[in-house]
């Protein structure tokens, strides 16, 4: 027995020499600020994704969509293998009105199989793209719906089991964008690619050849790829030429694992109309605002008083773990939340506009109430595999919500070191209390996607209202990519009546699963 004591005790002090003698060679890393692309040039024009137009077939607008693979020039002089949607990389906005009905034809020229899930969209869970529509090579998906979300901007990626990730990164993602009666009455900027502008950030690492690179190891996957290079809508140090006047940036957090904190490089303040499901109620005043991925929000910065160029950045994230750092220094190198990047150089033109006024209400929001759920569920985070303790299993029916219930989740990030941003499928919902507290005035509107700090609980709300299918799940994850094709992910299922049996029902395997049962 005292010989185990020894060597426990031995095993602990070499433990901690080790770590001692790493953090002595990494603090630079850990400790310092990194300027990352001080010295790149911002003077390639943003590439402002084309607004595809539809067929209109018996009243229905038809968008047509082919995912495929190829060669994009994204470094000087280099042609990266990237995937994009009817082109090389990315894919094109989708634009329709609440109320109209939509079909998307999603052609599969990829030679893998592929999904597209539709981010932050209420539609029926057999037309939301996850895991269970899966899209074979040389296939075509044909999910069509009514358009019933507020105006938002939304997105859509693939949702493939265990590709999410990679697919992603290698260039599959768009926004979806919906108006609506109200958004088109306020006089915001609207003219797409002119004074309302797209912004699809990503980061991305390149090898020294300026070839798109993407490492798939243990512990790439334990942190999310996070990389040195950032890309706007596809271009590399990107500018724009905008009008002296409001100017709106729909800012979409594309990006497998890391979270910006944008800010202007004058510091000026901005204006925040909306958050991931719509508009804010009224404007919010801020000098910086941070994205988790898959987040987004609109802001406003007007530029009718400047004649030089502004830089919009992202900077270090205030009150990041420094042992976070440490780890991932020592295990994927230097890429972290210590680093400011330039993102995108906004150059005035023309003559000034007479400075323009936002409304000083933009929507109504009615709260949801807590005393009104049905019921709290609690998920709780406590490593990158599970989501309660269960990794992934598309077979197994995690949770059973009944239709048109309002319910609670408390999302419980029981980790000291990693962040967690929490999307749920189908609804938006609404922040009620961060450990408590209730949420700032820039997170008091609809969300799909809302970030769960190290050691923090985070209650939202939602209605679950509209659709019911006791056989097809929708998902709820980390969106970190790589925690969720790890299987930091699980399924819940709307049923009419509580009685209802439930099971899944997918094409994923050929089976049908069974529900292992959920009290409901």
């Amino acid at each position: 027995m005292r010989w185990r004591t020894l060597v426990i005790i031995v095993g602990a002090v070499a433990a901690v020499v080790v770590l001692v003698v790493a953090a002595s060679f990494a603090y630079p890393y850990v400790r310092g600020t990194e300027y990352v692309n001080e010295g790149v040039a911002l003077e390639h024009p943003l590439a402002i994704p084309p607004l595809l137009e539809p067929a209109i077939v018996n009243g229905e607008k038809v968008f047509s969509l082919t995912a495929k693979s190829g060669r994009t020039e994204l470094m000087p002089g280099a042609a990266s293998e990237t995937a994009g949607y009817n082109g090389t990389l990315l894919g094109p906005t989708i634009r329709a009105h609440r109320g109209e009905r939509v079909r998307v034809e999603v052609n599969n020229e990829l030679g893998e199989t592929t999904t597209v899930h539709w981010h932050g969209m209420h539609l029926p869970a057999i037309m939301d793209g996850g895991p269970h529509q899966p899209i074979p090579p040389g296939n075509t998906w044909s999910p069509h719906w009514t358009v019933n979300n507020a105006a938002a901007t939304l997105w859509y990626h693939p949702h493939t089991m265990g590709k999410t990730a990679e697919q992603v990164y290698s260039g599959l993602a768009g926004m979806f964008i919906v108006d609506d009666e109200n958004s088109d009455a306020l006089g915001l900027p609207n003219i797409y690619g002119v004074d309302d502008i797209p912004l699809i950030v990503q980061d991305r690492n390149f090898d020294d050849t300026g070839n798109l690179t993407y490492v798939r190891d243990k512990a790439q996957d334990n942190f999310g790829a996070m990389g040195d290079t950032i890309l706007v809508n596809g271009t590399h140090g990107p500018y724009l030429d905008v009008p002296k006047q409001l100017i709106r940036l729909r800012v979409l957090n594309a990006s497998n694992a890391r979270r910006y904190d944008f800010g202007f490089s004058d510091g000026r303040p901005f204006r925040q109309i909306a958050t991931d499901g719509g508009l804010l109620e009224a404007p919010v005043e801020r000098t910086r605002m941070l994205l988790s991925p898959g987040e987004r929000a609109e802001i406003i910065v007007d530029m009718s008083q400047t004649d030089q160029p502004v830089t919009l950045m992202s900077h270090e994230i205030q009150g990041a773990a420094p042992m976070m750092h440490l780890m991932r220094t020592l295990s994927v190198g230097d890429n972290d939340e210590y680093q400011i990047f330039k993102i995108l150089e906004l150059r005035p033109q023309g003559t000034a506009a007479t400075p323009g006024e936002l409304p000083a209400r933009l929507n109504t929001i009615a709260p949801l109430r807590a005393e009104d759920a049905a019921r709290t569920r609690l998920f709780a985070m406590t490593d990158r595999m599970s989501i309660n303790a269960k990794p992934m299993d598309h077979a197994r029916i995690d949770e059973v919500v009944t239709k048109d219930d309002i319910e609670i989740w408390e999302i419980d990030n029981r980790e000291a070191l990693f962040y967690h941003p929490f999307h749920i499928h189908d609804v938006q919902f609404q922040i009620l209390d961060r450990d408590g507290r209730p949420p700032s005035d820039y997170e008091r509107g609809w969300k799909d996607t809302v970030v769960v700090n190290p050691l923090e609980k985070v209650r939202v709300i939602a209605r679950f209202s509209d659709y019911a299918d006791p056989h097809t799940p929708y998902m709820y994850h980390c969106h970190i990519l790589e925690h969720e094709d790890m299987g930091m992910m699980g399924q819940f299922v709307v049923v009419e009546h509580p009685s209802d049996e439930t099971s899944v029902v997918s094409p994923l395997d050929g089976t049908t699963g069974t529900d292992h049962g959920h009290g409901h």
